[in-house]
């Protein structure tokens, strides 16, 4: 059986096969599908919501995760990207990664009953993306995508305002295209199977891991900016990403996208620090006794982004302006943010 926009349903699984640039959107759902009243962000509870109001979050792996810094370089848990579902949408409604990866957010879409679609240049993760949606599920009304095309190209394939939120993790621009020392393992753990290995995403030449900081925000912002009409208003867009140490000085890649996407029109709301305390090895002396560096390793940011409630773009990366022709000052923006949250998101979600 074919859809409007090619894609094939087998059995009772959906699989996605490629459609083509421009021709159609993708035919998937984003409309809720619960009983919350119009004015809440999402099906939350109240304990839920307080859990998520902490600063600092933690995660386990499980099972159906994948770790393995050979199969992908950067990989995080199913219940990261669950947490920040069921925090900010609704069953039913749309999520879009558009890095996908090895898919982790469609899975945590899919367990959620929300509808994804995630994008991702490289074959191989597209592949293992669509294996990893195949596993069996009570709940079949809604869909998950995996869609192998570069990120530049999304808005060529869904409408405006139809995405509920973004979560993904970009590549780290060309940090990881060098040669893995392991200095933050001790003794015999250092020489591991990673040791000396470059952990790079891909050789493709759209590939944003093998670009320089600079040219890697200026990138981000462009994405991004496109990506902001397909968002609902006040719809949030979270990115996990670290910041890494080289030739002895840190290289801030989470200042650089806060920096690009307030370029690209998007609103900075929140920061989490996702303490990985609990899951990495042992960790080594680094830097003692003359050198105070914080490890890199034991903790990520997790930056959260809206599209701001009752301002549209013109879809390209600049930034939302004002009644006087330029940008909104940082003052306004205060006192629009000031709103109460029912007055903001009820009359547009």
């Amino acid at each position: 059986m074919e859809t409007s926009v090619g894609l094939r349903l087998t059995g009772t699984a959906k699989q996605a096969i490629q459609p083509e640039r421009g021709e159609r959107f993708i035919d998937i759902s984003h409309r809720r599908t619960c009983d919350c009243p119009p004015s809440h962000i999402s099906c939350t509870d109240a304990k839920s919501w307080i859990k998520g109001q902490l600063g600092v979050w933690q995660f386990n792996y499980n099972g159906r995760d994948i770790r393995d810094k050979k199969v992908h370089p950067a990989t995080f848990p199913i219940a990261l990207a669950r947490r920040w579902i069921d925090l900010l949408t609704h069953r039913g409604e749309l999520v879009l990664d558009p890095f996908v990866g090895t898919g982790t957010t469609l899975v945590a879409a899919q367990d959620s009953g929300r509808n994804a679609v995630g994008f991702d240049l490289h074959p191989d993760y597209i592949q293992l993306a669509r294996e990893r949606l195949q596993q069996p599920r009570l709940d079949t009304r809604t869909q998950q995508f995996a869609i192998n095309a570069d990120a530049r190209e999304i808005p060529e394939y869904l409408p405006s305002e139809v995405v509920s939120l973004i979560v993904t993790s970009p590549p780290y621009a060309n940090l990881l295209n060098r040669p893995r020392k392991n200095k933050s393992r001790r003794g015999q753990e250092r020489r591991n199977d990673q040791y000396l290995k470059v952990e790079q995403y891909s050789s493709d030449p759209r590939d944003l891991g093998l670009l320089e900081l600079e040219q890697y925000a200026e990138a981000m912002a462009l994405i991004f900016g496109g990506l902001l009409p397909l968002l609902k208003l006040g719809a949030h867009c979270v990115i996990d990403v670290p910041d890494m140490w080289w030739e002895d000085r840190r290289v801030t890649i989470h200042v650089a996208l806060i920096e690009a996407l307030r370029k690209a029109g998007y609103e900075f709301r929140n920061t989490v620090i996702w303490d990985r305390t609990n899951i990495v090895n042992r960790v080594g002396i680094f830097g003692w006794p003359n050198n105070y560096i914080t490890m890199g390793t034991t903790f990520e940011y997790l930056l959260d982004f809206r599209r701001p409630p009752g301002r549209p773009t013109n879809g390209n990366a600049t930034p939302d302006k004002g009644t006087d022709g330029g940008a909104i000052p940082y003052g306004l923006e205060a006192r629009l943010d000031s709103e109460p949250p029912s007055s903001e998101l009820g009359r547009h979600r």
